[in-house]
């Protein structure tokens, strides 16, 4: 389909939590279309639709050897394991820091024509799809960090090339965060 620009940070559309899809119809299979693309041009793991500027509850991913979409998605956490490590964000392009995630999860949701799905994802996938949804409640993996590295990260992002100057506040997540902000 077609490439789409990426919202960067600072852009509104990032803290404004999605809303559920409620017709799976051309239009969705046409914005699966276009995440795919995206995040694939972009070399992605994966994309949600804020981050093309739809408020839609959907995101891709293309990681660890598997690779879909899920519409109206929800995870649990799958044993008390954490992992922390590098993470990025394609609407934070070029930085990244370490924040903690389940290490194990299920996902559950629907796909573009409304049929039921669940995928376990270890790992880069389970990070992944934490991130995503993330994006689809209005939170930023940098709302995840400890205070230290948060401080840290906004020095880089406001000497970063692309930055534009808008500043938006931190935002606690709705998901469990593992003993961190």
């Amino acid at each position: 389909m077609t490439v789409q620009p990426i919202r960067l940070f600072g852009d509104p559309v990032l803290r404004t939590p999605a809303v559920e899809v409620v017709d799976f119809d051309k239009e969705l299979r046409t914005l699966v279309s276009d995440l795919w693309d995206t995040m694939q041009s972009q070399g992605g793991a994966g994309l949600a639709a804020p981050q093309i500027g739809i408020g839609l509850r959907v995101f891709t991913y293309n990681c660890d050897g598997v690779a879909g979409h899920l519409v109206n998605p929800a995870w649990t956490a799958v044993g008390d394991d954490e992992q922390d490590g590098q993470e990025g964000c394609l609407s934070i392009p070029g930085l990244y820091w370490d924040c903690v995630r389940a290490k194990n999860v299920v996902a559950r949701g629907w796909n573009m024509h409304g049929e039921p799905v669940e995928i376990q994802g270890s790992d880069l996938l389970a990070r992944a799809i934490q991130h995503e949804t993330d994006h689809l409640d209005g939170v930023l993996f940098l709302d995840r960090l400890d205070e230290d590295t948060r401080k840290r990260a906004m020095a880089e992002i406001r000497s970063a090339s692309w930055f534009d100057g808008t500043v938006p506040t931190i935002k606690q997540s709705p998901h469990p965060l593992f003993g961190a902000r």
